[in-house]
């Protein structure tokens, strides 16, 4: 298993967005889109997946929705391409992760067949400065472009931050463990031979 980074840029007549990813880091992270929780989930996503994430985007239509969606497939692809072939890694995981009141659990294959099945069982319209409908976008479209599957759910709750954050919180446990080396692992992790 060779060097897992990779750096993409989107530039659209709607957003520029760069992201670089460093799936063997620490859980640095720096990032920038002008939106506050946005900012917040994708700092907690780095940090407790360990990888290293720098996050640049622009908008340039000033649509809020574009921006979220287009930092949600650059971040989902830039993983994908720094998971290479995913010889020698883990592939499966599970995690259940509590904030406050606030119950989430993920479970991630690391196939490249992307599915996801999500419910995040939001209830309010707004969630700090992003509407629940650009919350929920977010998630599918970062889910879409990791190219695997993943079963994300939040079991209960009753505030939408909390709920929101231990679902991204999950999500980074669980890719943390499914995307680590294998020390038994000697190849694909998969009786096809390829994933």
């Amino acid at each position: 298993m060779g060097s897992r980074k990779s750096t993409i840029k989107r530039s659209t007549k709607e957003t520029d967005v760069s992201v670089s990813v460093n799936l063997d880091g620490t859980g640095n992270t720096n990032i920038k889109t002008g939106i506050n929780f946005l900012d917040h989930l994708i700092v907690a996503f780095g940090k407790h997946s360990m990888m290293d994430l720098k996050v640049n985007a622009k908008s340039n239509d000033k649509i809020t929705h574009h921006l979220i969606e287009d930092t949600a497939i650059t971040i989902g692809s830039a993983i994908d391409k720094a998971l290479g072939n995913r010889s020698g890694i883990t592939r499966f995981s599970y995690a259940s992760v509590p904030m406050d009141e606030s119950l989430a659990e993920t479970s991630i294959d690391l196939i490249k067949r992307p599915f996801y099945n999500l419910n995040l069982t939001m209830k309010r319209t707004k969630v700090e400065d992003i509407s629940r409908e650009d919350i929920e976008h977010f998630f599918q479209s970062l889910l879409q472009n990791l190219n695997c599957c993943i079963h994300l759910t939040v079991k209960y709750g009753d505030n939408d931050h909390h709920k929101v954050e231990a679902a991204m919180k999950s999500l980074a446990v669980a890719f943390r463990t499914a995307s680590s080396k294998d020390k038994k692992q000697k190849g694909i992790p998969s009786t096809k031979g390829s994933m």
